[in-house]
């Protein structure tokens, strides 16, 4: 008898537990996904997160949407005293390409380096982003770190290829299938940030503030997400937002 009762229990709770699995299945939602092609040729991978549609990768394209191209600038000085827009190639540890950073003028120009039909989204779009994903209005109109899981949720997961550091602190889930990749990010003077690659993740947005302009920022040891303005000749990721 105790046995047949222990078995009652055990299948009891098995029936609860893939019950609840179910539940949890059905309830998620179908995430859409699409794709977009810029002037350079480059396609890219595209995701609806709330009401926004963003890019799923970021930005690598050498040419504005008029097919002119954006300067290549690989020399530190060359970098630091550029006065208009620039880009530069983010290389690994093995010397391949693996994307690109470009100063705010690039991001700022009227020619648009977005492809036909999105752009670079405002601070106030990034705002509707972390918004969907649960950070408070209070905290999203904050600078600093704001929020609470919001950056773990865009991140991409740990281990994937690009993906964050093998010692982070923070789990990635990519819950929101944004995607963001650590490439680090390049500074005022030319030189590559440290840490960079593997540790932290830069993106402008279209919102200038005075000399500066706003800009987000993901770190290996954080669940949440940076928020303030830096110098325009930083070299930062660029994600685009549909139209």
């Amino acid at each position: 008898m105790k046995s047949k009762t222990i078995l009652f229990i055990s299948l009891l709770f098995l029936l609860i537990i893939n019950g609840c699995k179910k539940k949890e299945e059905t309830e998620k939602p179908v995430q859409e996904t699409g794709s977009v092609t810029d002037v350079s040729g480059i396609t890219y991978q595209t995701v609806k997160i709330g009401s926004q549609w963003w890019m799923a990768e970021d930005l690598r394209t050498t040419k504005y949407r008029d097919s002119s191209f954006i300067p290549l600038a690989i020399q530190d000085t060359t970098w630091g005293h550029a006065t208009a827009g620039a880009y530069c190639n983010i290389l690994n540890s093995q010397g391949i390409v693996i994307g690109k950073f470009y100063n705010w003028e690039a991001v700022n120009d009227s020619r648009g380096i977005a492809p036909a039909g999105w752009h670079i989204p405002s601070d106030n779009e990034w705002k509707v982003l972390e918004e969907y994903l649960g950070m408070s209005q209070g905290d999203a109109d904050g600078t600093g770190w704001r929020g609470t899981h919001e950056g773990e949720q865009m991140k991409v997961e740990r281990g994937a290829t690009f993906g964050w550091a093998e010692y982070a602190t923070v789990w990635s889930t990519n819950e929101s299938g944004f995607s963001a990749v650590a490439n680090g990010c390049r500074m005022f003077d030319g030189t590559m940030g440290n840490p960079g690659q593997s540790a932290t993740g830069f993106w402008w947005t279209s919102t200038s503030h005075g000399n500066e302009a706003w800009y987000r920022y993901l770190d290996y040891k954080n669940a949440n997400v940076f928020r303030y303005y830096g110098l325009k000749n930083y070299g930062f990721s660029v994600r685009c937002v549909k139209d």
